[in-house]
């Protein structure tokens, strides 16, 4: 379908698995790639013309897409680049939304700047980051934001958002749940600092780093740690790998306040269940843990999917998967540790094409 009006030329019925690191779900119904911030806004324009709802798919590494489709525009971002500002004792790090984020923390760590090493082997692409909030090993991305650059769609403007607007909570900010369907990221700002220490605060890595007789790690030491802590769990892309296919983690970890915790406790009837303390008062569990202890096992399958071998919090699709199989199967993890621990665990990945009730709702201890 051509449009005169503008550069934008939407496909029609583009297979989106292809797109995804689970590679399932069906296609959209108008596709395009946007290689520049103008392509962006005009394709929102697109799409608003039509009234048609407008997807951005990144690096499809934390989406299912429903066996349907979606309707709407899909614009795939392909927007590059990256520059750099220093700025007293900062360098402040810009990339475009579409750059490869493990090559954006790998670039930070060869040239001696700190803030982002313990994020290496993370798939996906520099825009997802600040809309998940992205966090691994003791970092979050939100610890280094300092503006993310965003196409405000009711506006019809590009925006800058400061750290406070874009409200950052775990796994979560406001370009993700206050105003989910508001903002388009185009480009992210980092403030790192050059020479600085890597960031430990992390036990499993602590302890990689012992075992490989380091004990004043370099930004580059972290960042082997990582990425070999991260493979040992399939929690890198790579081919040949059986568990490859995959969203990395499926559910987020609970955070329960201490009444709710109290609550649970007796039902979990094990003082060593793994908690960490969060700076509001509430406490962190596993929902690894949690899925173990419900009875399900590593590489345990139904059908077409089943968990991974290494790792009890990620679904692994394998020949013939579908997404409605994924679905089924997260439902199932998600009804049995509801059942058994009185913990409802809220998906991680983002839905495509289901019905908002499938597999949504807050953690709700008994």
């Amino acid at each position: 379908m051509r449009d005169c009006a503008c550069r934008v030329n939407p496909r029609e019925r583009v297979p989106l698995a292809p797109y995804c690191t689970m590679s399932v779900g069906g296609p959209a119904r108008f596709f395009v790639e946007a290689r520049t911030e103008a392509d962006v806004l005009e394709a929102a324009e697109w799409a608003r013309r039509r009234s048609l709802a407008l997807r951005v798919l990144g690096g499809g590494s934390n989406l299912i897409v429903a066996d349907e489709g979606v309707d709407g525009l899909v614009v795939h971002m392909a927007l590059r680049g990256v520059s750099v500002r220093r700025s007293g004792a900062w360098v402040e790090l810009t990339a475009a939304a579409g750059e490869p984020w493990d090559h954006l923390v790998g670039h930070a760590v060869e040239r001696g700047w700190a803030g982002l090493e313990c994020l290496s082997g993370v798939p996906g692409l520099v825009g997802a980051t600040p809309i998940q909030n992205v966090g691994a090993y003791g970092q979050e991305v939100s610890d280094a934001i300092t503006e993310v650059r965003a196409l405000d769609r009711p506006a019809g403007r590009v925006v800058t958002l400061t750290v406070r607007e874009c409200a950052f909570a775990y796994r979560d900010s406001r370009l993700k749940s206050g105003a989910p369907d508001r903002y388009v990221v185009l480009a992210v700002t980092y403030r790192l600092v050059p020479g600085g220490p890597p960031g430990l605060r992390y036990a499993d890595l602590e302890r990689h780093l012992d075992a490989r007789g380091i004990w004043s790690p370099s930004l580059a030491d972290v960042r082997l740690s990582v990425l070999a802590i991260r493979r040992g769990k399939s929690m890198v892309l790579e081919a040949g790998d059986p568990n490859q296919r995959s969203c990395g983690s499926s559910f987020l970890n609970p955070i329960l306040s201490p009444e709710e915790l109290r609550r649970i406790e007796p039902r979990v009837g094990d003082p060593a269940m793994p908690r960490w303390p969060q700076p509001d008062g509430r406490v962190k569990l596993s929902a690894a843990w949690l899925i173990e202890r419900a009875g399900f096992a590593r590489g345990e399958r139904a059908g077409p999917v089943g968990l991974s071998s290494r790792h009890s919090l990620a679904i692994v699709c394998h020949d013939g998967a579908r997404a409605s199989d994924v679905v089924a199967f997260a439902e199932r993890l998600r009804a049995r540790v509801e059942e058994r621990f009185g913990v409802r665990l809220v998906p991680e990945p983002a839905l495509w094409g289901f019905d908002p009730k499938s597999l949504t709702g807050p953690p709700a201890p008994a």
